[in-house]
């Protein structure tokens, strides 16, 4: 009997790769994708990719969305309560099991290990602790599609953003920051793969700077991301 699992969905290359494990060892059922987006600005959280362009990768993936809304400069007790929400839903809809895409950052593992303590909620990490290297081969050799939506421009030259992932951004990579953007070097949106049942289609629209909530300064280097032909 498959086992019912809800999965932590940023759009981005490692939710997606982890979430095609599940998919393929057979013993998963997948009832449906978490995203944070942002409340007045109708986008992921982390990635700033529009409302309707998370909602055509559910549709290509065939999996319901659950949304859980937070205000922008979200502050962690917040942030907080809503994930709280969030999960004693997803508890009382008698789902034991949910999945994070972490590769190697211990303190967020951490982190949702104990969020989740006592709620009847089990984590469950298919990629944890793999080489990020490996990761990003898998992923390649998989055929997944995914585009740079974000760029910390304190690690990575903005120049990286709105590139498609292939051979060639490995080779242009600097050395010295993660392959897979662990620590927040860059984001993505994946647009098509063995999972999809359709390619997004999309194009890019303006870019833009934003600041570090943490420290003020200019940090954060998006393009914004528009589909361009497919119907919801």
């Amino acid at each position: 009997m498959k086992k019912r699992i809800v999965v932590s969905f940023s759009g981005g290359k490692d939710s997606v790769l982890a979430l095609h494990r599940l998919q393929e060892s057979g013993d998963w059922e997948i009832d449906s994708l978490l995203t944070t987006l942002t409340e007045g600005y109708n986008r992921t959280t982390m990635h700033g990719v529009r409302n309707n362009l998370l909602e055509l990768q559910a549709k290509s993936l065939g999996i319901p969305l659950r949304k859980v809304w937070i205000p922008r400069d979200c502050p962690n007790e917040v942030y907080q309560q809503r994930m709280k929400q969030a999960v004693n839903g997803i508890v009382s809809d008698g789902i034991p099991y949910i999945m994070f895409g972490d590769i190697f950052l211990q303190d967020i593992k951490s982190y949702r290990e104990k969020m989740l303590e006592g709620t009847g909620l089990t984590p469950i990490f298919p990629i944890w602790g793999e080489d990020s290297k490996q990761v990003m081969k898998e992923f390649l050799e998989k055929d997944f599609k995914t585009v740079v939506c974000c760029i910390d421009i304190s690690v990575i030259d903005k120049s990286f953003a709105g590139r498609i992932m292939d051979q060639q951004f490995l080779n242009d990579y600097p050395d010295g920051q993660d392959i897979c953007g662990e620590n927040g070097e860059f984001h993505t949106y994946v647009f098509d793969g063995p999972n999809f049942s359709f390619p997004i289609k999309f194009k890019f629209g303006e870019t833009r700077l934003a600041k570090d909530m943490y420290t003020n300064m200019d940090r954060f280097y998006y393009v914004d991301i528009l589909p361009d032909g497919n119907e919801m």
